[in-house]
């Protein structure tokens, strides 16, 4: 009897052990080898890897050689390392007018069309939507009432976009508040048009309206362009334009409204009614000419060993783009994101070495290198819209996005450092945070679990955080797809986007405990029978949605 009581306790206390064994090949992965990738990757010869570069494609190059060297399978379609897509710019056509009634506005001190705007016209009555948001995933729909044939005005941003207990992913700006997702919702609803004003009631006071309009489309081609998915902006085909708060005042006030009492009155939990404002005729004509920019991710994998599990996946990523080159000031991009790129390389080593041995993974394992994550985390973004496999079959995700620096925020850092506390490199010497685990209790477990054997202390503070740091890495596009994936990311430093990003200021030590950690978690996650769940609605939903 005694025997039957203990064997349970004894079974239980193996498993235990076994899934706190340390993945074979971890020694592998050393400094060295992660300072010599990263002085190539993060050198003045690579030009700080911007977006549609001959440098960023040379990135691109290296990693899909290295993942070939080890012999990892090509998992982008076709055989290949690389997943095709495609990004779109936007240049400002000749036709864009806008008149309200008889009255026609002026650009740009009245108005100025989006870059995501169809070319067309639309005339109709105008109807006040609120926020303009549709998310039946949170019971919110602005849209309860006819809008068809009619050009819609929506307010900019979300309800209760200051309330950490928003729905609306707290205080951290939600992709439902987006001006494309809007935009999609409007011609859903049969809209002819979509116009954007300023949420007066969170943002008062004056703006400059026409310098903001000349900033959004610039006479000269800025160094860096503004890119979007240009599967997201093929699906609008309706006229998008944003207008002053000046001119919204001249719509609203033969209604009798005024767009700050109707403002503050949408700040409501479940949407609004559509307000007519029947007196009122609006024809607006947009021309945005759109430009197509080809673009990749490498993608690479190791197939899973358990028939039973192999279909399933656990994906390691990080991205390799950074911010370019504006004549000889570089941006190399050392920590952001050259040292997660390189882990991603040394981790994909562990994986090649401990097959040679004999030990597999059980779950397939994606090694994904992302690109364009600074231009919008528009690779990860691609990449959710057309998986390899089903993303109910991703397990978790591994994202990786600077882990060489200890996190420093000096006293007084300014707006890049807007909602973080004050605080030394020193204070986070052996620190990392990790980003996400408020959407899934069981990978944050899975982590602190594999950190068992690293001693790393991890930090859990970002996830509703003013910083916006939650939506800021390539995590963010898969949460939004009900995915549970977190972020290790060892903070901002006043290196940060700077020519000063260089791999001579990073800390290899404590970068090879994180990529030893990220490699023990994914191993531990492919291993083990159960899988992380959600703990709350992650909102799924992408930008462009499923209209």
């Amino acid at each position: 009897m005694k025997l039957r009581r203990l064997l349970p306790a004894v079974l239980l206390g193996c498993v235990a052990v076994q899934a706190q064994q340390r993945a074979p090949e971890i020694d592998s992965i050393k400094k060295e080898q992660l300072r010599a990738d990263l002085f190539f990757l993060a050198s003045d010869g690579m030009q700080g890897r911007l977006t549609d570069t001959p440098t960023n494609r040379l990135a691109a190059e290296f990693i899909a050689a290295r993942f070939q060297r080890l012999g990892l399978t090509p998992a982008a379609p076709g055989g290949s390392y690389f997943q095709a897509y495609d990004l779109m710019t936007a240049t400002l056509g000749q036709s864009n007018r806008l008149a309200i009634g008889s009255t026609p506005a002026r650009t740009p001190q009245d108005f100025y069309p989006l870059r995501f705007s169809a070319t067309g016209n639309a005339r109709g009555s105008a109807v006040f939507v609120g926020f303009g948001i549709t998310s039946p995933e949170r019971g919110y729909d602005d849209y309860r009432g006819d809008v068809k044939g009619r050009v819609v005005l929506a307010i900019d941003h979300e309800p209760g976009e200051r309330d950490p207990n928003s729905p609306f992913d707290g205080v951290v700006t939600s992709e439902a508040g987006g001006q494309l997702r809007k935009a999609l919702a409007a011609q859903a609803k049969g809209a002819a048009a979509i116009l954007f004003v300023t949420d007066v009631h969170n943002h008062p006071g004056e703006t400059n309206f026409d310098a903001t309009a000349r900033n959004y489309w610039p006479v000269q081609r800025p160094v860096i362009a503004s890119y979007t998915l240009a599967r997201w902006a093929e699906q609008v085909r309706i006229p998008a334009a944003q207008i002053s708060p000046a001119l919204a005042a001249e719509l609203l006030t033969p209604a009798g409204r005024t767009l700050d009492e109707l403002s503050k009155a949408s700040e409501t939990a479940k949407g609004t009614t559509p307000i007519p404002l029947n007196v009122v005729d609006v024809d607006l004509t947009t021309a945005v000419d759109r430009h197509v920019v080809p673009d990749r991710n490498v993608l690479a994998m190791m197939e899973g060993s358990d028939p039973r599990w192999r279909d399933e996946l656990v994906i390691v990523c990080a991205h390799f783009d950074h911010n370019g080159a504006d004549g000889s000031r570089i941006f190399n991009g050392a920590d952001d994101n050259g040292t997660g790129a390189v882990g991603l390389l040394d981790i994909a080593e562990a994986y090649v070495l401990a097959a040679r041995a004999g030990q597999h993974p059980r779950r397939s394992v994606l090694f994904a290198a992302w690109n364009s994550e600074e231009r919008g985390l528009l690779g990860a973004w691609a990449y959710t819209e057309d998986p390899i496999r089903p993303l109910d079959r991703t397990v978790a995700v591994l994202n990786m996005d600077m882990i060489g620096r200890n996190e420093e925020v000096p006293e007084g850092g300014g707006p890049r450092f807007r909602g973080l506390d004050a605080q030394t490199a020193e204070s986070n010497a052996n620190a990392t945070n990790l980003i996400g685990t408020t959407r899934s209790a069981s990978l944050k477990a899975a982590v602190e679990r594999a950190n068992a054997g690293i001693g790393l202390t991890l930090r859990l503070r970002y996830d509703n955080n003013i910083s916006q740091l939650m939506r800021r890495s390539d995590h963010w596009p898969f949460l939004q797809h009900g995915v549970p994936a977190v972020w290790f990311h060892t903070g901002l430093h006043p290196d940060y986007h700077t020519v000063d990003d260089d791999p001579e200021r990073i800390n290899y030590e404590k970068m090879e405990k994180i990529a030893r950690l990220v490699y023990q978690a994914s191993w531990d996650l492919a291993q083990q029978s159960t899988r992380p769940s959600l703990s709350t609605s992650s909102h799924a939903s992408s930008p462009a949605g499923k209209q």
